[in-house]
């Protein structure tokens, strides 16, 4: 395949009901589409950034001026278009993971659905469908955490993750083993909101038998979250400091981790997320697919991705409705406790042109 171009499309998506975490509050989601198009046909990539730069240090802007300016630019000028090789070729330009995934995403989309094999063909999937968990943000109150707790219960989400931060962890994870009882699911999430001198704090969740908790310290901090895993008997999982499969081989192996959350933007791509299950699989340490309220697009992607073997722990990849009302592809709607892999070429879905207008800000093309 020959590149030709991309056109960056940034859309507005206003969610359900604002999300909070410990790094800020989101009533709408901006973010960045990818249309890469061949000689041979069209790719859909989608970039996970926020407009800040608070989760990581990409941000939306930021991600478009380096897709425009190099990566598209180094892209077309590679030759032949071929995925395996997306990586490689990005490598001289530092970090930008998260547009580097956006761009690898098209480019496999466009290469698989010339070629009719899907995304879950393509990297390995075992199952048709996946048990998709939910993420609750942090809320005004616990009665309101409570309600928000059974609403997704009774929906058949089979796995909550509980959003957390100083002031807002024990008693919300208390209130929700006493309501909803020891069988249910639930984890817990920092987002980098602690320090290893709060140890004997998170240490009051161990009794309260939680699958895990992620990401309560720095990413930077890989040694204070292996001495955190000493002293807390809570399986401690990395997110934000698992960037690279070489990363999550050195957290296993310092003893940092005993679950690993992917999250394909974070990491670089699907490629390289494939990566880190393998490693995570040789070390025999489980993972789970994290998510970045993606829409349809990388919604797809994500759940092909979570039907590997190794993902043997509920991910946050909900349905559309947990987060938009109305998605720019068709729905992925619940089935009890699934959602189904998409089985046709490439990611299996494509934006439905009225809806993607409706959230488009602007556009901007990229020549090839």
């Amino acid at each position: 395949m020959k590149l030709e171009g991309v056109e960056l499309i940034h859309v507005s998506m206003p969610l359900v009901s604002p999300f909070r975490t410990s790094f800020g509050t989101q009533v709408t989601r901006d973010l960045l589409l990818l249309r890469l198009v061949t000689d041979e046909g069209e790719g859909w990539g989608e970039c996970v950034t926020m407009p800040d730069p608070l989760y990581s240090s990409e941000y939306v802007a930021g991600a478009a001026d380096v897709l425009r300016r190099f990566l598209v630019p180094a892209l077309a000028a590679s030759g032949p278009l071929d995925a395996s090789r997306v990586a490689t070729v990005l490598s001289p330009f530092k970090g930008h993971r998260m547009a580097k995934a956006a761009l690898e995403m098209a480019v496999l989309d466009a290469e698989l659905r010339a070629e009719g094999r899907s995304f879950g063909r393509e990297l390995g999937a075992v199952h048709d469908r996946v048990p998709c968990g939910v993420s609750v943000g942090i809320m005004d109150s616990v009665p309101q955490l409570l309600d928000a707790v059974d609403g997704y219960l009774d929906q058949g989400y089979v796995r909550i993750k509980l959003k957390i931060e100083p002031g807002w962890d024990v008693e919300p994870v208390r209130a929700v083993r006493e309501r909803f009882g020891d069988d249910v699911l639930l984890q817990v999430d920092a987002n980098t909101a602690y320090t290893l001198a709060d140890a004997r704090h998170l240490a009051r969740l161990d009794p309260f038998d939680l699958l895990l908790i992620e990401q309560p310290l720095e990413e930077e901090d890989i040694l204070g979250h292996a001495d955190l895993a000493r002293q807390i008997t809570t399986p401690v999982c990395l997110d934000e400091s698992i960037t690279s499969a070489q990363s999550a081989a050195a957290a296993i192996r310092l003893g940092a981790c005993q679950v690993v959350n992917v999250k394909p933007g974070r990491v670089g791509g699907y490629l390289e997320s494939r990566r880190i299950h393998d490693v995570c699989a040789a070390n025999g340490v489980p993972v789970w697919c994290g998510g970045m309220l993606e829409t349809g697009i990388g919604r797809a992607a994500n759940i092909a991705l979570a039907a590997l073997p190794g993902f043997t722990m509920p991910g946050d990849t909900s349905a559309s409705d947990r987060y938009y009302r109305t998605d720019i592809t068709e729905p992925f709607v619940l089935d009890d406790g699934m959602l189904s892999v998409p089985t046709g070429p490439g990611i299996g879905v494509l934006p439905v042109p009225e809806r993607l207008a409706d959230v488009t800000t602007h556009t901007e093309w990229v020549s090839g």
